[in-house]
């Protein structure tokens, strides 16, 4: 069973939908923790400001069970955008602790203002695959959905999955053992986020 976190930060009808359009059928929506706990793989998803999103996931009882099941039972998570962004360790968006799953920190896009780039970064990118994983593979070019202001800086090469260019090269994917992260919106890639959620249901 795939189970969406409900925590009322995430775009989760188009996430469940796109299961529904690949015809993946044990997913479920929940914030209750025991259902949660009973998982066999967890999508963090998250739209919205860091700090509200880790008051959610504490007032909502669900940091303990998120955590045993990532670091202690070790299924199959998969941060997406803001979710992403709960699994590094700070923010510079706020001053709530992330989750800190992995050695990163989330750091806010800014530029020389003769590159005249727009934050948030906005519309379809393509990424380049860094290593050989499960969940997104190397072997063609890919383009992915991003709305965001902020991006993961992992502090440990071997945790970045894939990066984009905007200004500069960006994670915009991460992975460790089997915790994941997309920075993109695969529910908003057609094609390309089909084939990764088919993956992440396969993990």
């Amino acid at each position: 069973m795939i189970a969406i976190v409900d925590y009322g930060m995430g775009n989760i009808g188009s996430i469940l939908n796109m299961f529904k359009r690949i015809e993946v059928k044990d997913v479920i929506v929940t914030g209750d923790a025991e259902k949660i706990r009973k998982a066999d793989k967890i999508i963090l998803p998250g739209v919205g400001s860091f700090d509200t999103g880790m008051i959610h996931l504490k007032e909502n009882g669900l940091i303990e069970v998120l955590t045993e099941k990532a670091l202690k039972q070790r299924v199959p998570v998969l941060g997406i955008c803001l979710g992403m962004q709960l699994i590094t360790k700070r923010s510079e968006e706020g001053v709530e602790p992330g989750l800190g799953w992995i050695d990163a920190e989330t750091k806010r896009f800014q530029f020389d203002p003769s590159l005249k780039l727009k934050v948030p970064h906005m519309g379809w990118n393509y990424l380049t695959v860094k290593k050989e994983n499960a969940l997104i593979e190397a072997d063609e070019k890919k383009r992915f959905y991003f709305v965001h202001s902020y991006y993961v800086k992992c502090n440990v090469e071997s945790d970045i999955l894939a990066e984009s260019h905007y200004g500069f090269k960006f994670t915009c994917s991460l992975n460790r053992d089997n915790i994941f992260g997309a920075q993109f919106h695969p529910e908003k890639s057609h094609k390309f986020g089909m084939k990764l959620y088919k993956n992440f249901a396969s993990l």
